[in-house]
């Protein structure tokens, strides 16, 4: 169990090097490990690093699939999958802590009051009416229906299953408080029998969200009974960081900025091939900003070989020819960009915001007539963009496009050439 003064110890940013790539959780019996994506910066306070890894674990679900959540193994072993239900853990534990117990059924207690949910046909049978002078009965005493919590029911024990389960794993991060054991023997066939009849008759969104997120529980605990150690997160934080930046800075239909391709054959039908795909198009002020996410290392390490390279660059210069050409565009209008990872509150540029221009890359073929032939190199704090992606992007939009056009407008935007001394 990890105790609150522990938890930061416990967390771990990763360099993105080889062997040193996952980001997510990793935990067994005894130890309790949360890795960072490269370039986060943790905050200081226990309360914030607690959000800080929750909101990881909100990101990780919300960005990542099966196809993701794999981990690199050993060369000579199978790749593991990830399938640990975090979201299914973390909401046992929000239902527990905002009832402040278990889940508890009901069942009906009929008294005899003068007011009161009334049970008429009851009423009729077990209380006396006077008869009016019309010969119509008035009852002064009614049976009524009120429910009592009724402990032993097995949806309540299957919530106790659950609950000291998902502290035993997740727990730490909200409170050193450990749950009671369960009451019965766990019997997992059994109990998702149970929560399935339970979902077939309940209307409740709040606990028919409970029950899936049990059921889910038991499903993995079946899968994976002797299993101590788990694992939720992925090796390939890469693929977060496209749709992160898409999220924020990207339109929907990219597909009208796609370079297509084909094959016109001599002989048999025409072959047309996967067009090339930018990560994302950002739109602002009637101007086209091309953006390919890079999660790369040069943020954090000032090494410019760890840089994209020239594959990337032509690539990126394609898109901007492309589109230039369909929509015949001015030179001001159309912008080419490199977005990668770095802390804002620690970085080897001497940057203190979200956003930094570190450079321009070009091609020796091109002729820098314009701008999108000169992709500029923006770095983007980690965690400010895992904290914004959602609601309005309008002003995370507005900062990038300046950071993008900055150099490019102030004296033509021209970095001085290195001495060769």
């Amino acid at each position: 169990m990890v105790i609150d003064s522990e938890i930061r110890k416990r967390c771990r940013v990763n360099t993105n090097e080889e062997g040193d790539r996952f980001v997510g959780i990793k935990a067994d019996s005894d130890d309790v490990v949360v890795y960072f994506p490269v370039g986060y910066h943790l905050p200081e306070n226990e309360i914030d690093v607690k959000r800080d890894i929750l909101h990881l674990f909100q990101v990780l679900a919300e960005f990542t699939d099966s196809s993701d959540r794999v981990l690199a193994m050993n060369k000579f072993e199978a790749p593991q999958s990830v399938d640990f239900p975090i979201n299914a853990y973390l909401e046992v534990i929000y239902y527990f802590m905002e009832k402040n117990g278990y889940y508890m059924e009901t069942e009906p207690v009929y008294k005899t009051r003068d007011r009161g949910n009334i049970d008429w046909a009851k009423t009729i049978q077990r209380q006396k009416a006077l008869i009016q002078s019309n010969f119509s009965p008035v009852y002064t005493q009614y049976t009524v229906r009120e429910s009592t919590p009724n402990e032993n029911k097995l949806i309540t024990h299957i919530h106790r299953h659950c609950v000291y389960e998902s502290f035993s794993k997740l727990g730490w991060l909200f409170t050193p408080y450990m749950p009671e054991p369960p009451q019965i023997p766990l019997d997992i066939k059994r109990f998702i029998i149970a929560l399935n009849d339970k979902l077939a008759t309940t209307y409740n969104d709040k606990d028919k969200k409970l029950f899936r997120s049990m059921k889910a529980m038991l499903e993995y605990m079946d899968e994976k009974p002797s299993v101590k150690q788990f694992y939720f997160g992925t090796d390939y934080f890469e693929n977060v960081w496209e749709k992160l930046i898409d999220r924020v800075f990207g339109i929907k239909n990219k597909k009208d900025y796609f370079p297509r391709t084909r094959w016109r054959l001599r002989k048999g039908k025409h072959k047309e091939k996967y067009p090339l795909e930018p990560d994302s198009i950002m739109l602002h002020n009637d101007k086209i900003y091309v953006l390919d996410a890079k999660y790369y290392r040069y943020g954090v390490s000032g090494n410019p070989d760890h840089l994209p390279d020239s594959s990337s660059i032509n690539k990126q210069i394609t898109y901007g020819e492309y589109i230039q050409r369909q929509l015949n565009l001015p030179n001001e209008s159309l912008y080419n960009a490199f977005i990668m990872p770095y802390n804002a509150a620690k970085n080897y540029f001497g940057f203190t915001t979200p956003f930094g221009n570190i450079g321009e890359a070009v091609g020796d073929w091109k002729g820098d007539t314009y701008y999108y032939e000169r992709i500029q190199g923006i770095v983007v704090d980690t965690r400010y963009l895992m904290y914004h992606y959602t609601g309005n992007s309008k002003k995370s939009i507005i900062a990038l496009a300046e950071s993008i056009e900055k150099a490019l407008v102030e004296n033509n935007g021209f970095l001085p050439q290195p001495s060769s001394e």
